[in-house]
Order: C-alpha cells, then structure tokens, then sequence
C-alpha cells in the first residue's frame, strides 16, 4: 500500500506563487498515475490535476487548465502542483492521491490519498 505524504501548504497571499510536494513510498511510485484534489470548506472534494504513470501525461480540470501545473520526479518518488498568481480563494486543502488506473479525473478511482495539506490564500 502506497503512503502519501503532503507539504508546502501554509498561509500566501494573493498574487504569490504555491507549490505543493507530495512524497511517496511503498509500490513503485513509477507504476502508480497520481492526481491532486481540493476540498474547499463544505464543499465536495474536487479534480484539480493528473499525472498518468511512468510516462508523465498531464491533463487538468477544465477550471484550472492554465492555472495549475502539475509534475513528478520517479526517482524521488514526488509529484508536484505549481499555482501562480494566487487568488483571494480562502481556505483549501489539497490532497494528492495514487491510482492504479493509467489515468483519472474521479477520485473514487484513486486508491491511496495523503492526510492533504492547508493552503490559505488572503487578500
């Protein structure tokens, strides 16, 4: 079983640049695709970005192609989320999470998540 590990979360302010780390251990990192999510308060968790297995496909929810980029390093075994130009949007948290599907946008195909990381962005 995977083990996902979030960081890089913290308080911003809008207009500044966010990256999030999220290591991994346990499978093959290379053998799982990945996938960032955000669950804003009361609100249902929701696709932000993938990374399919081995090869490093990227693809992003409609609303945040060209807001976020997503990347990963198979020999630290990380995947990565860039944001820049930060909104005024709140309180987020932001969960990475392994799949043994090639890709997905669904968070029910994804197997193993992390505890997920806070992000703040004030004004």
């Amino acid at each position: 079983q995977a083990q996902l590990v979030e960081s890089g979360g913290g308080l911003v302010q809008a207009g500044d640049s966010l990256r999030l780390s999220c290591a991994a251990s346990g499978r093959t990192f290379s053998g799982y695709a990945m996938g960032w999510f955000r669950q804003a308060p009361g609100k249902e968790r929701e696709f932000v970005a993938g990374i399919s297995r081995s090869i490093g496909r990227t693809y992003y929810a409609d609303s945040g192609k060209g807001r976020f980029t997503i990347s990963r390093d198979n020999v630290k075994k990380t995947v990565y989320l860039q944001k820049n130009s930060l909104k005024p949007e709140g309180t987020d948290v932001y969960y990475c999470a392994a799949t043994d599907r090639v890709t997905s946008r669904v968070s029910n195909d994804y197997d193993y998540w992390g505890q997920g990381t806070q992000v703040t962005v004030s004004s």
